[in-house]
């Protein structure tokens, strides 16, 4: 479900006026998550690291109100809910978008994401059968501890979706941390709803 926002008293219309007509208006940042708690739960429990931090990600993507806008033909709705749309890597050394559904309940969603991935490595397609405008992008590159990232953009087609892509696991002194890197459509979000969102993924990351 999603509901059109009335921008003529949105606190948001300036800033939404204003960068919506940027050819680039997407900013990024880069942070570094503490991850070791994560890990951790993900290795006692025999769980798949990537979709422990993947579904604390889009929990907290979901919690941050900024994060379920999007922009359909200049008009500004927001979503009950979002959902993830990951890369997957396969053994091939390719990859495939897949398409997860978000659920509260932490095992359905790894059982369901699992389906995806099983499949998607088991598939050549590119595209996912199902997507939508109400996903975040999300990516994984575990071989880079990256301390930036820029993504490929088709400038022709509208995208207002969040980009959140996740590093290499480094450990230093017993604690483990990756680099986050985080972009937004600076006409829906600002460094604060990034840090919003960074804040909350951060608490569920070290709350396992």
């Amino acid at each position: 479900m999603k509901r059109e926002i009335n921008i003529a008293v949105w606190e948001r219309a300036d800033q939404f006026r204003f960068f919506s007509s940027f050819t680039e208006p997407f900013f990024g940042v880069t942070v570094r998550i503490d991850c070791t708690q994560a890990y951790r739960y993900a290795k006692e429990n025999n769980l798949s690291f990537f979709l422990v931090y993947l579904y604390q990600a889009l929990k907290a993507a979901n919690r941050t109100e900024a994060f379920r806008y999007r922009i359909t033909d200049g008009r500004v709705f927001l979503f009950d809910q979002v959902h993830a749309s990951p890369t997957i890597n396969r053994p091939n050394g390719t990859f495939g978008f897949a398409y997860m559904d978000f659920h509260e309940g932490e095992a359905e969603f790894y059982a369901a994401a699992q389906q995806e991935i099983d499949a998607v490595q088991q598939s050549t397609g590119l595209i996912p059968a199902v997507a939508g405008e109400n996903v975040i992008h999300f990516s994984a590159v575990p071989w880079l501890d990256f301390t930036s990232l820029s993504h490929a953009r088709n400038y022709h087609f509208p995208d207002s979706c969040p980009k959140i892509s996740f590093g290499k696991v480094t450990e230093e002194n017993g604690v483990k941390t990756m680099p986050v890197s985080v972009h937004v459509h600076h006409a829906l979000a600002d460094g604060f709803h990034v840090g919003q969102f960074v804040e909350t993924f951060q608490e569920g990351m070290k709350g396992l």
